[in-house]
């Protein structure tokens, strides 16, 4: 069974930086491997919903990223570690949410329901 795991998330100053990594696992059970499924990063902050701040495609070849972080976060992967990274830099206490990432087969979505697996998400807070 397909898994992503999120791990880097934590307690960090306003203008600090740290970097998400979603591991992933099992996508040759669901008949592909992970390189034709995009990654999508989502946070929720307390009391809010769900949203998506980022996507890579499986080639790396498209990025996108909410207006909220563009400029400041950075996603990669590197498809041979069945690895996805956030680099969050200049961070602000509005990005304090969990963060989870999602795998789609082939395109990106801004969309919840529209994903086929989650991770549990790892928390991050920013805070003097």
């Amino acid at each position: 069974q397909p898994q992503l795991v999120e791990s880097g998330g934590g307690l960090v100053q306003p203008g600090g930086s740290l970097r998400l990594s979603c591991a992933a696992s099992g996508f040759t059970a669901s008949g592909f491997t992970l390189d034709v499924y995009t990654v999508n990063w989502f946070r929720q902050a307390p009391g809010k919903e769900r949203e998506a701040i980022s996507c890579i495609t499986g080639g790396s070849i498209v990025t996108n990223y909410a207006d909220s972080v563009k400029g400041r976060f950075i996603v990669s992967r590197d498809n041979a570690e069945n690895t996805v990274y956030l680099q969050m830099n200049s961070l602000k206490p509005e990005d304090t949410a969990v963060y989870y990432c999602a795998a789609r087969f082939l395109r990106c979505s801004k969309y919840v329901h529209e994903m086929n697996y989650w991770g549990e998400g790892t928390p991050v807070t920013v805070s003097s």
